[in-house]
């Protein structure tokens, strides 16, 4: 490729960068980020919370936790909690714990929460973490929160 032929494309693609514009609504108005009927029109201070569950040893599926107990312990501690939805995603995951020379694979679940950020809610997921290391004797849940733009 000539050093002309990547120039006119590098500018071909900053002038189709420019003409992109906001999104817009059916009636040409700015899109903004709206609540539907059974939820909030507000999703200001919202966060996305992930909460990741060793659910057992990979060379040991024999062992850990079962399909009923894991649906049980959803249905105890994060539906009652967040019972507006929530996304569950099966992963494998690795990780070390303290004093642990060597790797642990595992079969893993993901929860997805996307809540309000208020002091309830911190309150519901920190008991959902200490539930979850009670029933299992688990050292952690690792959890990952960051803010979230939402809209339903």
């Amino acid at each position: 490729m000539s050093f002309r032929t990547a120039v006119a494309g590098l500018t071909l693609a900053l002038m189709l960068c420019a003409c992109v514009s906001a999104p817009t609504s059916v009636d040409g108005t700015a899109a903004t980020l709206q609540g539907d009927a059974a939820h909030p029109p507000q999703t200001q201070n919202w966060i996305r919370t992930e909460l990741y569950f060793g659910i057992g040893l990979v060379d040991q599926p024999d062992k850990g936790i079962s399909d009923a107990q894991w649906r049980e312990f959803l249905d105890r501690e994060l539906s009652s909690r967040f019972p507006d939805g929530l996304s569950v995603f099966d992963i494998y995951g690795q990780w070390r714990g303290k004093q642990q020379s060597k790797v642990e694979r595992l079969h893993s679940k993901v929860i997805v929460l996307l809540h309000p950020d208020g002091p309830q809610q911190r309150a519901d997921i920190e008991a959902i973490r200490a539930a979850w290391k009670r029933m299992t004797g688990d050292q952690s849940v690792l959890r990952v929160s960051q803010p979230a733009d939402v809209s339903f």
